[in-house]
């Protein structure tokens, strides 16, 4: 494939990255994001075009309001960056997948997108986007599978086995600890990585997820942001955690089993 190609492929990324925010913003707010113009968030201005170019907007107003001055949060264009790299991604390490999974693995990420992004700024996994996700993967590994063959009936099961498996592990770590060190909302998750990833990627989204937050979690109390009593939403490890299965699981599991001589 062509520069291009991957060119368009990754504004196609930061086009979306921009609807993303739009929708993050206005689960916030508890508005639609089916309707209604952009605006500003603290002079609630309409914004025009010029306002909303992806990336390019946020770096010629200087991260700030054309009409209140106030700042943009830098929440807008990593989205956009992160959903461009994203998409990117997924063609240059997916090669020999068919167009149908490459537009399912899209639409995944962009709710993945928005749980990490949430989660992160408010502690809690919004059901308005966590339940259509389960939805559109349930019926997209139906429909898939059953009408296209895409799917043989191991691969059906043991995708179901792995959602399964992957949120009675964190329902029972929620009744251990009666709701102190995971949510209701990292279930629902985890249900939902095991039917993106299937058997065995979910076992190494798990552990990077765990890994990551157990590295990040430190350096947080060591550097005295953080004590051992603070909340710290796991959603967004779940998603790093997805994303590196996703594009690197194969290769992880490959090198833990060579370095092991399993």
């Amino acid at each position: 494939m062509s520069t291009f190609f991957y060119l368009v492929i990754f504004l196609f990324g930061l086009l979306f990255g921009s609807f993303l925010n739009s929708v993050i913003y206005r689960l916030e707010i508890g508005g639609s994001f089916l309707k209604g113009r952009s605006y500003c968030p603290h002079c609630k201005h309409k914004l025009i075009w010029q306002d909303l170019i992806p990336v390019l907007s946020f770096l010629f107003l200087k991260g700030k309001c054309r009409y209140c001055q106030k700042p943009i949060s830098w929440q807008y264009p990593l989205v956009e960056l992160a959903t461009g790299f994203i998409f990117l991604l997924f063609f240059l390490t997916s090669l020999n997948l068919n167009n149908f999974t490459y537009v399912y693995l899209l639409i995944m990420s962009c709710f993945l997108i928005i749980v990490f992004v949430y989660d992160l700024k408010h502690y809690i996994i919004p059901d308005k986007i966590i339940y259509p996700a389960i939805l559109v993967s349930g019926i997209w590994y139906l429909v898939s599978g059953i009408f296209f063959n895409l799917y043989t009936k191991y691969e059906m099961l043991n995708t179901i086995y792995s959602a399964v498996g992957a949120a009675a592990f964190f329902l029972a770590i929620v009744l251990i600890s009666r709701g102190k060190w995971m949510g209701v909302g990292d279930i629902k998750l985890a249900f939902l990585m095991g039917l993106i990833l299937g058997w065995p990627n979910i076992l190494v989204a798990l552990f990077l997820a765990f890994f990551i937050g157990a590295i990040i979690g430190i350096g947080l109390i060591a550097t005295g942001k953080k004590t051992l009593k603070s909340e710290v939403p796991f959603g967004p490890f779940l998603v790093a955690g997805t994303f590196l299965a996703l594009f690197w699981g194969q290769n992880i599991i490959n090198w833990y089993l060579n370095f092991f001589n399993v």
